[in-house]
Order: C-alpha cells, then structure tokens, then sequence
C-alpha cells in the first residue's frame, strides 16, 4: 500500500503509517485458504519481494509471507479488515441523497474511474451510487475529508467543501480543477482539497533566501523562478521578502526536486559562516581548506606550465587569476576560492557542504567525471566543484545571446556540444531556440594545451563545414557541428575527450585505489 494521503510519522525513523492501517492494523498472523495452504505471517521489515498473488507485481513493502513455503504476498491481496469490507453500504455526509454501495469489481463504463473526492483512480474496492454516478476509493470512506475547514493560515474565513464535479480555478496555486473545492460562501474564494496544506515557508533550491506562500502575488509581468513560465499576479504563489521580483508558482515550489519538505514556520533563520576565506590584507587570504598557510593573490595565470594546478578543480592555472601559497604548492583559482561552504543547487533539493578532503575519489553526480578535487556534497549528491557552481540563469560563451536553465524533466534532450542525450542539462527557454548543454559540456575548459600543439588551443563550439575534419590525437574523424578544439590557425581539429582524456578531474601525481589496485594519475595534457 502506497502512502498518497494523510498519515502517521516517526520523526526518529523516518516510519509512516497509512491512516487506513492505523484504523484497521494487519493481524501478526492470517489463514485463509482460499489463498493459499499455510497460515501467512506479516513481516514488519521494509522487504522487496515478488506477489504471487493475484496481481503478480514486484513490491518494496511489508509482506505476508508463509515461513514453510518462502512465497510472500502484497497485504491488498490476502487481507482487507472485516470491518471494511463488510459494509456493503455506507451513508456519506458528501453523499446524502442515496446509500453508496460497496463494488468489487472494475469501476461503471460511465464513470471517469476516478474518487469523487480525491481524483485518485479507482482501484479495487470502492462505493458508487449509480443513480448520482458518484464513486469514492477506499481511503476516503474510512477518512473523508471534513466537511467544513477553519483555518486562518489558509483563510480568513469557513471554508465548505464542495463534493461534486465543478471546473474551478484554484486561489491557491492558479490551476484548474475538475471536482470538490472547499470553497468560501462569504467571498468565493476556492482551493484544491491538497492545497489546504501548502507549506506557510520554505526554502527551494533555486534561491538563496525563504519564500512565503502569498495568496495574492501582486508582482506584475513576472516569470516563475522555477519553470520559468509566466505567472499570473492575481492568484496566490510564493515570493521572496529579500527580492520583490521573485516569485514561483505554488506546484513548482513545493515539487520534490526543489523542495525538500521542511516547513520553516516559526524556526529562527539561522546565520551561517558560509564565506570560504578571511581577508588578511588585500592581497592575502586565509582559506579554510588551507589553515596553515596564507594564500597570495595573483593577477594573471601561468599557462605554459600545466603543472600549476588548482586544488578545488584540479586544472591547470592557465591564464586565470588565483592564490597561492608561497610555503607549499597549495593553488586555487580565484573563482574556486571564492566558492561558499554551502551552497544550494538545482539538482538537489537540499543545501550542499563544500568538502575540501575526499577520500580517494568519488563521481560527480552531474556530468559523471571522476574527481578527487574539492566537492559539493548532501547525502548521494555529490558534485565537482566546476557542476557545483552552475547556477541560474547560466551564461555560457558557446550560446551567448539568451541564458540557459535547468527545467526538471524525464525525457532525454540532444546535448549541442556534444551529441549525447542526458536528462540532467541547461536549456534555453527562449522561444523556438532550443539550445541544450550537458554539464560535461557546460564546464569544459575555454583554453588549454596539449603536447600535440605547441600553441594554446580553444574550445569551438561547432561549425558548419564542408569535407572531412581528422583528429590529430586520435587520427579519427572528428564532426565539426559538435565541438571540439582548435589553434588560433585552425589547422588542428581535436575531440575534446582526446585533448582532456577520461581523467581530467584527477590531480596529476596524486593516487588512487580502485579494486584494491593503486594507481598514480599521469598528465594528459
């Protein structure tokens, strides 16, 4: 049984209860024969396991399960309360015309198949009146909604439900619905039943201060931080106190991968030291990677010598401003410097820690490069520095005109730097254009050098040309409408995989284990 509603939490253990199995909990241990054979024991451990029960699905749950034979069985399908399901008619306060009668079978032909109150489909056992065609699903005849709310959070006066088919747009969020408002007899206010319980305030990932749930936006000409889609000021969403123009629609805020469910009402904000350096003087810092040592600033880089690398990214100084430390060869660029200890980021719906000492190495989330650079770090999430510092909008040279974002999806999109086809990319939003970058692509080097070339090389961001282009590395065809790189003459044309190789986010010289082998990264470029 999926948890789609109201239910029971353990804050210690992250354990949730279905108010259904709170109302009616599972025996320990069931025997019914017509099922199978052996008495069935429910097994209280989160266990995956395939149901050789009717709907033969695989699940992720807590199974019956008979210790003679090993065969396990979804709870649906053995076991429903005989409180339930021996109601063959129940009177419904949303419902006083007629009785609804209990149906086990598939839901009317003339019916949409889905819970009057709730929307969900209809599954199973459910109660229907056929006289009114109104069908409710199994939860919310056990737990129907109340049918008055008083709640000033949400409004400022009663609010009724409605139990009926009634297309509405709601106050709440702007999006239409097609059934059961509550809705206010005072002043017309209307909300979806699962807008009640938007959160007052929070944090999302695409912005660096709280947002407050409003229920009038009032900022005209606005685009949603988010979706980045056109938001209407007239009906409620959420802004920034900090920011009068940021604003983001109400679904798109509280979305799993922006939000990561903590309600913020009435918690203090807390002011972290996030700043990564102290000022010594104006040419001096104290890193926080690097206590020991003072790091000096220094205008212009050192491209000729690949050796000079940065400690947070671990590519070549080149021409980039940095620090460094005058009593060991501790280097960071100035941009990798300045990179805050924690940070938030679109691909994650949580703040990140910036962890300057990784063990070994680890893959970034984002573009897959291995690394044992600095890292952005939340759980699972882990991002090199160069992924962890793409932010909105994003500026790439390669597509100068219009700003790219990152738009939550599941479809795959066509990279234009590379060819490859990734869900996790920056798209233009611009109208027709279409523009797409992985963050492989996002965050390849400008200007580099390599042994095959004694001149600076410079990324190129596609062409349309005639003939047949060779690499000089790997003597194989190169595409000119993907990128590549090239000298000032454009007498080389050079994949970027070759020029940069597999590795490039490992420090030359260092070591690392992998299967118990040691190996030390060697120089690519």
């Amino acid at each position: 049984m999926w948890i789609e509603n109201l239910c029971y939490c353990c804050k210690i253990c992250d354990f949730y209860v279905d108010l259904f199995c709170v109302k009616y909990p599972p025996p320990d241990v069931i025997d019914i024969s017509e099922t199978h054979h052996h008495k069935l024991t429910h097994i209280k451990k989160w266990t995956k396991f395939n149901c050789i029960a009717k709907c033969g699905k695989k699940f992720y749950g807590f199974p019956y399960k008979c210790l003679e034979c090993h065969l396990m069985f979804d709870m649906d399908c053995v076991w429903n309360p005989p409180e339930a399901k021996n109601q063959s008619e129940v009177n419904i306060s949303s419902h006083p015309l007629h009785p609804l009668k209990l149906h086990t079978s598939q839901p009317p032909d003339y019916s949409d198949e889905k819970c009057r109150l709730c929307t969900r489909k209809i599954e199973g056992l459910f109660y229907h009146c056929s006289s009114c065609n109104f069908s409710l699903d199994m939860r919310c005849v056990i737990n129907p909604p109340p049918q008055f709310v008083m709640d000033l959070k949400v409004h400022d006066h009663e609010l009724t439900l409605l139990p009926r088919l009634d297309s509405f747009t709601c106050n709440a969020c702007g999006l239409k619905g097609d059934r059961s408002p509550y809705i206010c007899v005072q002043c017309g206010f209307i909300i979806h039943q699962d807008c009640l319980s938007l959160p007052r305030l929070i944090n999302i990932n695409r912005h660096a201060h709280r947002v407050s749930r409003t229920s009038v936006l009032g900022v005209v000409n606005s685009v949603c931080g988010v979706c980045h889609q056109k938001v209407d000021w007239t009906w409620g969403g959420y802004s920034c106190q900090r920011c009068p123009q940021y604003v983001v629609h109400s679904k798109c805020a509280t979305r799993k991968d922006v939000w990561n469910g903590k309600e913020l009402e009435g918690v203090p904000e807390e002011i972290e030291d996030i700043e990564p350096y102290v000022v010594i003087d104006d040419n001096t810092i104290q890193h926080f990677s690097h206590k020991e040592h003072y790091l000096r600033f220094h205008v212009n880089g050192l491209l000729w010598e690949e050796n000079k690398r940065c400690s947070a990214c671990t590519h070549p100084v080149r021409l980039q401003s940095f620090y460094a430390c005058k009593d060991c060869d501790f280097i960071l660029h100035q941009h990798c410097a300045e990179s805050p200890k924690k940070e938030w980021h679109v691909l994650h719906n949580d703040r990140l820690t910036l962890v300057t000492c990784v063990a070994n190495f680890f893959s970034c989330t984002a573009c897959s490069r291995l690394s044992n650079g600095f890292m952005y770090q939340c759980d699972f999430m882990k991002l090199d520095v160069l992924c962890g510092l793409v932010s909105e909008p994003y500026i790439h040279p390669g597509h100068p005109h219009h700003p790219l974002y990152y738009i939550p999806q599941v479809e795959e999109k066509q990279c234009n730097g590379c060819n490859n086809r990734e869900v996790r990319v920056l798209t233009c939003i611009e109208s027709g254009c279409g523009y797409v970058l992985c963050f492989d692509c996002a965050t390849l080097p400008q200007v580099v050098k390599h042994r095959v070339d004694g001149h600076p090389l410079s990324l190129c961001y596609g062409e349309e040309a005639s003939g047949k282009y060779w690499c000089d590395i790997c003597e194989k065809e190169t595409y000119p409408k993907t990128w590549f790189y090239t000298c000032k003459d454009h007498r080389a044309s050079l994949h970027t995989k070759c020029v940069l190789g597999d590795l490039v986010g490992l420090m030359p010289r260092s070591t690392i284990d992998y299967y118990d082998i040691s190996y030390e990264v060697v120089v690519n470029i």
